[in-house]
């Protein structure tokens, strides 16, 4: 059945000047209100969100659903993805829809977007977030399996999954593309010259993306963690927690919730606001490069 959205209402010129407001002035109790009545409201929209078994995924299908929106959620891992799917659902009282596939697979993913009953019809909001990264050798010692993953998890599966979703959007001239960057797609670092090149790839696509949909109501972010405490580093040292915990010694890194609690900020501004990039950062991290750490 059909689920009705509320529309996208154009912002006025007082809600633009309300918001401006919000550059250099206090706003008053009246201004605040008036602002919020034009806060794109979720309640009741879908949306889709890449590798939400874990980590990043995982806090922004929670956190866009306690919106009120319906998130379809995808993975690898059936467990975790029917147990997220299941508590979604009944702590948030949305439709949770679990799909099994492999982003880096085409035929997979249009098979399980295409036969999700009506979901590409009403999808408003994609949020492309499975990635990874592997090891962290030099390039003279890297893994070719290793990069291969790499770029076909973190390039090819956004492709994959932008390519899937996006004529429905704009057929129906609204939709958010949220893509999960990183920091290393601004600077690169030793051992991590495939990973970068990923995530430069995604800030690239993400761009370009947004010359063109110009013009079809559709808006396009990027959201670009440093140092962020999930399965990252276990997964990049390939089960070795020991490994992954130092890390983040000596200091506070971002947890999946912040990074989730941005992604939600950029899908709720007014319609007429477009959040094209969040470099978000540990307050113990100036750049990928510049960390620092307590002595204990």
């Amino acid at each position: 059945m059909a689920i009705g959205v509320p529309p996208l209402v154009p912002a006025s010129r007082a809600a633009i000047r309300v918001g401006s407001a919000i550059l250099g002035e206090r706003l008053d109790h009246r201004q605040r209100v008036r602002y919020a009545a034009w806060v794109t409201d979720l309640r009741g929209r879908w949306a889709l969100v890449t590798g939400a078994t874990s980590g990043f995924g995982l806090a922004t299908a929670r956190a866009i659903a306690s919106q009120g929106c319906h998130v379809a959620i995808t993975g690898r891992r059936e467990d975790r993805l029917q147990a997220a799917a299941g508590e979604i659902r009944d702590r948030y009282r949305v439709e949770a829809v679990p799909l099994r596939f492999d982003v880096r697979d085409l035929a997979q993913v249009r098979l399980a977007l295409e036969g999700a009953s009506d979901l590409l019809s009403k999808l408003d909001i994609l949020v492309n977030n499975a990635g990874l990264a592997l090891a962290l050798d030099p390039l003279q010692a890297g893994s070719p399996d290793d990069w291969d993953q790499m770029i076909d998890t973190n390039v090819k599966g956004l492709l994959y999954a932008s390519r899937t979703v996006l004529p429905g959007m704009v057929e129906r001239g609204r939709g958010h593309v949220v893509n999960v960057g990183s920091v290393a797609g601004h600077q690169t670092y030793a051992g991590g010259a495939v990973y970068s090149a990923t995530k430069y790839a995604v800030r690239a696509i993400t761009d370009a993306l947004r010359y063109d949909v110009l013009g079809k109501g559709i808006r396009v972010s990027n959201v670009e963690p440093g140092l962020a405490e999930t399965e990252f580093s276990e997964v990049r040292f390939k089960g070795d927690r020991t490994r992954a915990k130092t890390v983040y010694d000596g200091l506070t890194p971002l947890v999946a919730e912040d990074v989730a609690d941005a992604v939600v900020w950029c899908l709720t501004r007014p319609p007429h606001v477009n959040i094209q990039s969040v470099l978000i950062m540990p307050t113990d991290q100036a750049s990928a490069h510049a960390v620092h750490r307590r002595t204990k």
